[in-house]
This record gives structure tokens, sequence and C-alpha cells, in this order.
């Protein structure tokens, strides 16, 4: 390995078993978007940056200020509370962020897992559970090599801050009311699940909701009403559409995916009794935003299809569809051509582990990069974990790849911000 012998400290100072034991304390705990466990979460990990002898600032985010500001990106969970948590250490200089969100998605239906989803348990070198690879073994990650940094005795030229927030699975409250805390910095990495690659880019998302008239009758004599439902179908239809014109022309970054900016509808309801013909239909979903694309760009689009779709039907013209934005307004973001930071990371994952540095990538989802990034702090994400597996009832994580991004973290930080 092309490492100094300062590095080499470093490396050796990783603790694999402080890894596996801080991964299922942190799994154990149900931080569910919007939950008092998300909360709990926060004040687990500040207690681990105070023993870890960072400056820890934790504090009760001011909601209706933030969700006020005009560039608020957007929530779906009811929440009571929210709090922030950063961490630094190290001197005045160049600051790296090390970056990750507490918050999960729920577990869905318990009997598609194997055991409670909240109960981690290891198999072999593998830990599975809600949140394992969608994101807590990226702050876990974060935490080991900021804990061998300090057990090495290398001193810092610069500072390293730990950004853990809240929100993210929703809309992204925790970042950007960390940005707007006054925290910033040089550069950022994410250690979301990045399937081995280095991903550099982030498509957006737009959560919508269309809701779709119809007309109420007994269901004897449904062809005295109109079902919303059978009013739904033309945009449904219509829907599908826009995704494959959206589709035609993509990013590199993104080439590897089939529909990089997909348009799905998630969630359909419709009705209120049985023997009614439905009065009313909603649609909820989401339209994947291109990379560069302003978001007011794809509004348009879905919004003119809804018209457009409407205006051409004998029951919708007179009764039209109407859209609404709700949920989580995710624009797109990505590192800038030529930025250090691609190399920096890419160099350090080859020097700590031997192997070839990580293929780059964009992903087609949303994330908090895009945050850091609009507030001009150059971000990637390189994390633990399948992406593939996060959000179903089979996340798990290999406990050698979470190793391996700690040891990557470290080469990082140092490079980038010490040794003295």
């Amino acid at each position: 390995m092309n490492t100094t012998p300062a590095e080499s400290a470093a490396l050796d100072a990783v603790d694999e078993g402080a890894i596996a034991e801080n991964l299922l304390e942190l799994l154990a705990i149900p931080s569910v978007t919007g939950s008092a466990a998300e909360s709990e979460a926060q004040h687990w990990l500040a207690e681990r940056l105070r023993r870890l002898g960072l400056d820890v600032d934790l504090w009760s985010m001011d909601l209706p200020e933030l969700q006020a500001d005009p560039d608020f990106p957007g929530s779906e969970a009811p929440r009571d509370e929210a709090w922030g948590l950063v961490g630094v250490t190290g001197d005045d200089g160049p600051t790296l962020i090390l970056q990750g969100h507490v918050d999960v998605v729920p577990p869905g239906d318990p009997g598609r897992w194997q055991g409670d989803p909240f109960t981690p348990r290891t198999v072999g070198r593998t830990v599975h559970g809600r949140g394992a690879c969608d994101m807590k073994a990226g702050v876990v990650a974060n935490l080991a090599a900021l804990a061998a940094i300090k057990a090495s005795g290398v001193q810092l030229r610069g500072r390293v801050a730990a950004h853990f927030v809240v929100s993210e699975e929703d809309g992204g409250l925790g970042a950007f009311g960390t940005l707007r805390r006054g925290y910033t910095g040089d550069a950022c990495v994410i250690t979301e699940p990045t399937s081995g690659k280095l991903v550099t880019a982030n498509a957006g998302a737009l959560t919508f909701r269309i809701e779709v008239p119809g007309q109420a009758t007994h269901a004897s004599t449904r062809e005295a009403g109109v079902s919303a439902i059978d009013a739904y179908l033309p945009i449904h239809r219509a829907l599908a559409r826009l995704e494959t014109v959206r589709n035609q022309t993509t990013d590199p970054l993104l080439a590897g995916y089939r529909v990089p900016y997909a348009l799905s509808v998630g969630k359909l309801s419709a009705g209120d009794w049985a023997s009614s013909v439905p009065d009313l239909l909603t649609a909820e979903g989401r339209i994947g935003v291109c990379l560069d694309e302003d978001p007011a760009v794809a509004r348009e689009q879905l919004e003119r299809c809804v018209a457009e779709t409407c205006a051409a039907d004998p029951w919708l013209r007179d009764h039209p569809a109407t859209v609404a934005w709700t949920g989580g307004q995710f624009a797109s973001g990505r590192l800038p051509v030529g930025d250090p930071l691609r190399g920096l990371v890419g160099d350090a994952y080859a020097d700590a582990t031997g192997r070839e540095a990580p293929e780059e990538s964009g992903a087609p989802y949303g994330s908090d990069l895009r945050l850091y990034a609009a507030a001009g702090v150059p971000t990637l994400q390189f994390g633990p974990g399948d992406v593939r597996l996060a959000h179903g009832p089979r996340e798990q994580v290999p406990l050698d790849e979470v190793v391996d991004v700690a040891r990557t973290l470290v080469l990082t930080v140092l490079r980038a911000v010490g040794p003295k």
C-alpha cells in the first residue's frame, strides 16, 4: 500500500470489533423518519462523538422557521421535533465533512422479514436489519474513521466535521437545517450505500398528488355515474408516455440505468363504499428530475401532461384533475467536473484496500448531496452496502465493506486536512 507511516498507524487503529458493536447498537434503535427514535439515535451518536473528544453541537431545530424558508426541501412524515448534530475536531483550516443520515424507512410487512426488522442479526460476516445499508453502516464507518485517527495520535492541520442528520428519506430537512445553522466545509463525503461505486451525481425526485373527480351513484346504477377509477386510467397511460419521453436522452453517468428518470405512481386510493361508484381518486407518486434540470421544468411537464389529457377526455374536460406537489422535493446535484475530491477518495480506497479505484457513477434517486452541492460544497457519495437491498426486507451489509469504507475515510481525511 502507498501510505505514509502516519497513515499506516491510523489504518492499523481501525477497530473492527467496535464497528460491529456500534452497528448492532445503532440498528436496534428503530429510527423511522419522524419518530421519537430518530431523535434517540441522534442523542446516541452525540454521546459517541463526545467520547471521541469532538466539539459537539446537538440542537433542536426550529421547525416552523425552516418550513417557512422558501428553499425548504419538503417533507412527508409528520414530526414534532428534529435534532441536528455536528461534531468537529481539528484546528482552523480546510474542513472535510463526513455526512450520514440516521433515519430509516418503515419496515413494511413484518412477515417478509426473517425475524424482527429492528433486532439486528449477524450471519457470518453480514449484518441484517432495517437501516443496515441505508445508511447506518455508513454512519458507523464515519465514527470508526474518526476513532482510528484519534487512537493513532495523528494531529490534523485542518478540521473534520461529522454531520449526522435526520429526515433524509423524506426530503432532507436535517441537512437543510444543518447548512442553515452555518455549518459548511471545503468538501463532503456522504457514506450512502453506493454498491462499490463512487457516486458523483444524483438525479432528483419530486413527490406529487393527482386528484381525479368522478360522480357517485349506487353501484347498481353505475351507468348513471362516473367512476373516478375509470377517469384516472387515461392519465395513468399519459404519465407512462411522459416517462418514455423524459428518458430518451440521459447523462453518461446514468447510462447503466434502463430508466434513470423514473415516473412512478406508488399509491392509489379511491371510493369509500364498495356499493358506490367512487367520486374521487387520489394518485400519489414521484417524477424523476434529470441531472442539471430545473425542477420547475419537470413540474411543468407533468402538469401539462395531466392538463392535455383532461382536455381530450369528455368527462375530464369539464371536471379536470388537479396536481399538487407534496412531500420531498429533491433537485439533482453533482460534483463539478475536474474536482479533486473524486481522485482523493478513489486513490484512498485503492491504497487502503489494495484494489483498483472504484468506478465513477451517477444515481437515479435524490439525496442530501444536492443540498451540499447547492451550498457550494463539493460532494460525492461512497459508502458500504448494495443500494438495491435498501428499503426492502432483505436489507443487509457485509461488515468487510464497512471496514473498507472506514479505512478509505481515514486516508481521505488525512490527505485532505492532515497530518500536521
